[in-house]
């Protein structure tokens, strides 16, 4: 089975600063990111053991920490991608720059303020640690936007994942405290449109 690799960020740890602080990036990408990399590879070590040597394993709980520390690894590698320095982009998509998912979030919601909003509100009120996503239904043809417990917890099957905001505490709690509401809007500042309209276009 294929193994996994912490990515390398494509900013400085500073570099999204004042809204997301150098130390809290530290600490997620190097620490938290990483962890979710060393516990899959560890467990997938684990499973070829048996296999090859025919071991009894508690599935059921294998499967379910598998599960939780790939999700882990893919959510993140999205949420590094799809932020930016302020100065490298807009804080909302525009139908000069970003025209593909600009026009489907008008479609879709009516407007990007309509969109922001209930964005916001689902990230707001994750129950514990999660996430907020925007994703595409392929098959029904429309943006959704869904919450994630933990990060494995109420996810959608067969969705492509546009934009991912991660609310879990050690995203933000050493920079804005129990606020996560502040976290939550001084993010849209550092959203890179740019490389949530390219994946909506390699769809």
């Amino acid at each position: 089975m294929e193994k996994y690799n912490l990515p390398n960020l494509l900013y400085e740890y500073n570099a999204l600063e004042p809204y997301m602080s150098e130390q809290v990036l530290i600490l997620h990408h190097t620490k938290h990111h990483q962890a979710y990399v060393n516990s899959a590879n560890d467990l997938i070590t684990k499973l070829e053991d048996a296999r090859k040597n025919n071991l009894e394993l508690d599935f059921k709980s294998i499967s379910k920490a598998l599960s939780f520390n790939i999700a882990g690894h893919i959510l993140h590698e999205i949420f590094w991608k799809i932020m930016a320095p302020e100065s490298s982009g807009k804080n909302k998509p525009s139908i000069k720059d970003t025209p593909k998912i600009s026009e489907q979030i008008e479609k879709d919601f009516g407007g990007f303020d309509r969109f922001k909003k209930e964005f916001s509100e689902t990230a707001k009120s994750v129950e514990g640690s999660g996430w907020a996503l925007l994703t595409w239904h392929k098959e029904h043809g429309n943006l959704n936007i869904i919450q994630i417990e933990k990060h494995n917890v109420n996810l959608y099957p067969e969705q492509k994942i546009l934009l991912a905001l991660d609310v879990w505490e050690h995203s933000y709690y050493l920079d804005y405290k129990n606020d996560r509401a502040k976290f939550v809007e001084n993010w849209w500042n550092i959203v890179n449109w740019q490389e949530v309209n390219h994946r909506f276009t390699q769809i």
